[in-house]
């Protein structure tokens, strides 16, 4: 059994994006693991492992345009199913 199910992986294309504020905010506030935040000042690209992805995608929404956005369910997948 896996303790965060879902892989959350998005892009974000806003203006002054900081991948380090935004790795913190997420490591801060969400519960997770197997984060990645990396890109520029004008796209980014998150990958992180939760059971709440709404809030993840909530979040960034709130930096700038999101897009690109892929919810896994890893349970499923270990089973052989899709996920």
């Amino acid at each position: 059994m896996l303790e965060y199910k879902f892989d959350t992986q998005l892009l974000i294309e806003g203006h002054d994006l900081d991948e380090d504020v935004i790795q913190d905010y997420i490591t801060s506030n969400f519960k997770g693991d197997c984060l990645i935040a990396v890109g520029d000042d004008e796209l980014i690209k998150i990958h992180f492992h939760t059971n709440e992805p709404w809030k993840v995608l909530e979040y960034a929404s709130t930096l700038g345009e999101i897009f690109d956005i892929v919810v896994e369910n890893m349970e499923r997948q270990e089973q052989g199913l899709k996920g």
